[in-house]
């Protein structure tokens, strides 16, 4: 996986560094799901746990951003229904 042109803003501080690779990022969160997601072989047992619950609650949050784009698209397509039934 490559890094070029994903760095932490300069008004920023980044939140941690990778131990592995030294690739800087600007979350708690980014940098444990990095750490599972490319170095699964050298975490240790907290690491491990750290990267499932973040994991977890990733998932979770995409979860909830489907569901909320999909009861957009419902009502923006009943809402085009119901104007064109009016004006037609």
């Amino acid at each position: 996986m490559s890094y070029e042109g994903t760095t932490v803003p300069q008004r920023d501080s980044p939140a941690g560094e990778c131990d592995y690779c030294g690739h800087p990022f600007p979350t708690t969160d980014r940098l444990v799901l990095h750490k599972g997601l490319e170095h699964p072989q050298e975490l240790d047992a907290d690491e491990e746990d750290a990267f499932l619950s973040a994991r977890a609650d990733e998932e979770d949050e995409l979860r909830t951003l489907r569901l909320k784009a999909l009861g957009a698209l419902v009502l923006l397509y009943f809402g085009f229904l119901m104007l064109y039934a009016i004006v037609a």
